[in-house]
């Protein structure tokens, strides 16, 4: 019965209303402080970056107040100027926060060297060409030349010369083949 009487007294009854009066205060003054503190509703739209060399990127960002981070290097695209922007994130136009952090994806300066395997040669033509392309490489000209095994891979050229298995090339690079032609 004392429990009823003391919830239901002035000197509780004003308590709780001054409890929830703070509550409220304190709740309204975050929600504001928040809102300063996060810039709310303060963005920057994101530059298209791509096929921009680095020092370019730099300066776009630094008026923008954004940074970069480079996240790695991709496969070379000849369509893009080496050490350019590839892709980044978040795409161009998405609004940001200032002092974001862009991250960049770059174009390699070359195509990366890619090793010739091994027990290619004496193997059919057949065998030898979906190796190399799905090396990377491409398959320039059949040479034929005289040998008891018709189709058989004799050796293999890049630009005149015979390389060999552990040689390394360009992906991309042209190789020639030899191959006999059945005749002797």
């Amino acid at each position: 019965m004392k429990f009823f009487k003391f919830i239901f007294s002035k000197i509780f009854l004003l308590q709780l209303i001054l409890a929830v009066l703070v509550l409220v205060v304190l709740v309204f003054s975050t929600l504001k402080y928040l809102d300063i503190a996060t810039d709310h509703n303060e963005t920057v739209s994101v530059p298209d970056l791509s096929k921009f060399q680095l020092d370019i990127v730099d300066k776009k960002l630094e008026e923008m107040n954004l940074r970069r981070e480079i996240l790695d290097s991709a496969n070379f695209n000849p369509n893009y100027p080496p050490y350019s922007v590839l892709d980044q994130v978040p795409k161009p136009g998405k609004q940001v926060k200032e002092n974001r952090k862009i991250y960049l994806t770059l174009n390699p300066s070359g195509y990366i060297n890619v090793e010739i395997p091994e027990n290619l040669i004496r193997k059919t033509r057949r065998q030898v060409e979906p190796t190399l392309i799905a090396l990377g490489f491409q398959i320039g000209e059949i040479i034929k030349k005289r040998d008891i095994a018709k189709g058989a891979i004799l050796e293999l050229r890049h630009n005149g010369e015979t390389i060999k298995a552990g040689d390394k090339l360009p992906k991309t690079s042209t190789i020639d083949l030899v191959v006999g032609d059945g005749s002797l």
